[in-house]
C-alpha cells in the first residue's frame, strides 16, 4: 500500500496547517515516511534541556506526537482534524545532548482510531531513551453518518 502524502506534501501540509509549531526553527524535520510509519528528528536545542542537563520530558512528547501524527497522515492524507486522544510514555534512560530521532509505527489503522508506537533514540545510538504508544481519533469525512 502506497503512502498517501509523501515528505514534501507533508512538509507544506504542517507549514501551512501548524505554523506555530513547524517552522525552519523549530528544528522538526520529517526524514522518511513509508508504509504505516515514519522518522522524524528533534534537532537539539538548548531551549530543550531541563535542569540537570537533560532534554525535557515535553520535549520527547512532543516529538512523539509530531511523529504519530506524520504516520497518521502519511498513511490516511491531509485531515487536519485526527487528534491524539490518547499517548503513553515510558522514559527508558537519559538522552545524550544531541538530535532526537523517533521512528512511528502504526499497529493498527481503523477508519475512526489509529494505534502506534513511537521508539525515540538520541542521534547515532540505538537504545530507546523512550517509548511510546498513542492513538489518534480520525474524524468521519464530510457527509458520513457517525453512529
Amino acid at each position: 500500500m502506497p503512502v498517501a502524502m509523501t515528505v514534501e506534501e507533508l512538509e507544506r501540509f504542517f507549514l501551512a496547517e501548524f505554523p506555530r509549531t513547524f517552522y525552519p526553527e523549530s528544528g522538526l524535520t520529517i526524514e522518511a515516511v513509508w508504509e504505516r510509519g515514519c522518522r522524524v528528528r528533534q534537532a537539539f536545542r538548548r531551549v530543550s534541556v531541563r535542569p540537570g542537563g537533560t532534554i525535557s520530558g515535553p520535549t520527547m512528547m512532543a516529538l512523539a506526537d509530531f511523529a504519530m501524527y506524520v504516520a497518521v497522515l502519511a498513511a490516511i492524507g491531509p485531515v487536519p482534524l485526527a487528534v491524539t486522544i490518547n499517548l503513553n510514555i515510558n522514559f527508558l534512560r537519559r538522552p545524550a545532548a544531541r538530535d532526537l530521532i523517533a521512528e512511528a509505527r502504526l499497529l493498527k489503522l481503523g477508519k475512526r482510531l489509529a494505534t502506534g508506537e513511537v521508539t525515540i533514540c538520541s542521534h547515532g545510538e540505538t537504545e530507546p531513551v523512550a517509548h511510546v504508544t498513542s492513538t489518534y481519533s480520525i474524524p468521519p469525512e464530510e457527509g458520513e453518518e457517525v453512529l
